[in-house]
């Protein structure tokens, strides 16, 4: 049974990054329309995405969604998989919970994995955690790219690359809305290879706008293990709903129709 646990395990820490990039501080209130304008600089598109994170994520106060997490792993010693639905609800200013909804396939990846990535989920709202993972200034270091293929007002593509070498900051690309400036999607990697085992970690995540706020829509991480083992995480995130918010010091109420189902995920 050790020996069957030996492939998965390795993957616990590339997979405990994903709850570190920055899907905590990721949910932004929508900037009021600006006509269009030339191209920011890579310093004034980092300054506006990093104020208007800081002020945005004080302005959710709660909201709750529905996740479905799958990981299948094929090498050695045997092919494994597993799927895990949760319920979570978001209370400000860190606090987290969830209830596990269904269970199928692999016992230990769902004890080891699954559940693993919630306690550290939870853990990763600690204020030390968020200004260690933050993405500005003071963790990374950006470069404007010239036309990357950013589409659907995600306007400026950044490469990032980390000021240190920790497993919780990636580097790779953002995209940012050229309104909103929120980031709408990352392809990245740890900027640390927690294992000597694995060999490489591909991360994708994507976000959609829910009401006024951008919030996680699905994540994909691939990890190829030395001893040649592949194993494919995603995380699908639907059924949002805002439950309560604010804009500057002023409570608004939400109507209940500010409700989202992530798209599904291409082939």
């Amino acid at each position: 049974m050790m020996i069957a646990a030996r492939g998965p395990v390795l993957l616990v820490p590339v997979l405990a990054t994903l709850v570190l990039l920055p899907l905590n501080r990721g949910v932004a209130e929508a900037a009021s329309p600006v006509p269009s304008h030339p191209l920011l600089t890579a310093s004034q598109v980092v300054e506006k995405l990093i104020e208007n994170n800081d002020a945005r994520a004080e302005a959710l106060e709660g909201y709750e969604g529905r996740r479905s997490y799958r990981l299948d792993y094929v090498g050695f010693p045997a092919n494994m998989h597993a799927e895990m639905t949760v319920d979570m609800s978001y209370q400000s200013p860190a606090t987290k919970e969830f209830r596990v909804v269904s269970e199928s396939g692999s016992k230990w990846i769902i004890n080891h994995i699954f559940k693993r990535l919630l306690d550290s989920e939870r853990e990763a709202q600690d204020t030390d955690n968020l200004q260690r993972t933050a993405l500005d200034n003071q963790n990374y270091n950006f470069t404007l790219l010239p036309d990357a293929g950013g589409e659907n007002g995600c306007r400026y593509v950044l490469a990032v690359e980390p000021k240190i070498s920790n497993k919780f900051l990636f580097r790779g690309r953002i995209w940012v809305d050229d309104q909103d400036f929120a980031v709408c999607r990352i392809e990245a990697e740890p900027a640390q290879n927690p294992s000597f085992w694995i060999k490489r970690t591909e991360i994708q995540h994507a976000y959609l706008k829910v009401g006024d706020f951008w919030l996680p829509s699905d994540n994909r991480s691939v990890s190829s293990l030395r001893l040649g083992g592949l194993a494919t995480l995603t995380i699908r995130y639907e059924d949002y709903k805002i439950r309560q918010a604010h804009v500057l010091n002023q409570i608004v109420p939400l109507p209940v129709s500010l409700t989202s189902a992530a798209p599904k995920p291409s082939n």
